[in-house]
């Protein structure tokens, strides 16, 4: 994963810097659809519609992301890994020196550091991804069987897998693309 580092030291992980982001684009773009993946934090989603902007959550991976960029007629999309994609004021694929370019024009309006433009943004406690060994014959049954069990329980998004909403946070279940592995992350309000 690639984030950015702000002035205490502190990794700004690319579902936060997507904020930080996505804010700017809809300061000209109002309404403006952002796309990020489930993987994400549930604040970035949150904040997108605050904001005024369509968050939409798609899949995991670089080039669907991209193409449900271009389904959606996307501004922004990004990636949990840092991977960034502008279409405002850019051509739409990934491109960190762009990124970088653009977090430094959004910086230049601010008179305080780097981590005041999270001012307001909920604290959340969040795993890293977690990666398990499953055989690419067996990993899409188990999380197809996680989706079926949490569903009969909880709200799920199954759109790559299954993401499923707890009071208080959320979970999430779902088989890489390219892989042995079954992915697992969670966030919650408090640790």
């Amino acid at each position: 994963r690639i984030g950015v580092i702000d002035e205490r030291g502190d990794i700004i992980w690319g579902d936060r810097l997507m904020i930080i982001l996505s804010r700017a684009v809809l300061a000209e773009n109002p309404g403006a659809a952002i796309v990020s993946e489930v993987k994400c934090s549930k604040v970035l989603f949150e904040d997108i519609a605050k904001q005024g902007g369509r968050p939409i959550m798609g899949k995991v991976g670089h080039s669907i992301i991209k193409e449900r960029m271009k389904q959606e007629d996307a501004l922004l999309g990004g990636e949990m890994s840092g991977h960034i994609f502008f279409r405002h004021r850019w051509f739409g694929f990934d491109d960190a020196v762009y990124t970088t370019g653009r977090l430094i024009e959004i910086m230049s309006h601010v008179d305080g550091p780097l981590s005041s433009l999270l001012d307001g943004v909920p604290e959340t406690h969040a795993t890293p991804e977690l990666r398990l060994n499953c055989s690419d014959d067996l990993k899409f049954d188990v999380v197809e069987r996680a989706v079926a069990h949490f569903k009969a329980l909880y709200p799920v998004n199954d759109i790559d897998g299954a993401r499923i909403e707890f009071e208080g946070g959320w979970g999430l279940i779902r088989a890489s693309n390219t892989q042995p592995v079954i992915v697992l992350r969670a966030e919650a309000e408090t640790p």
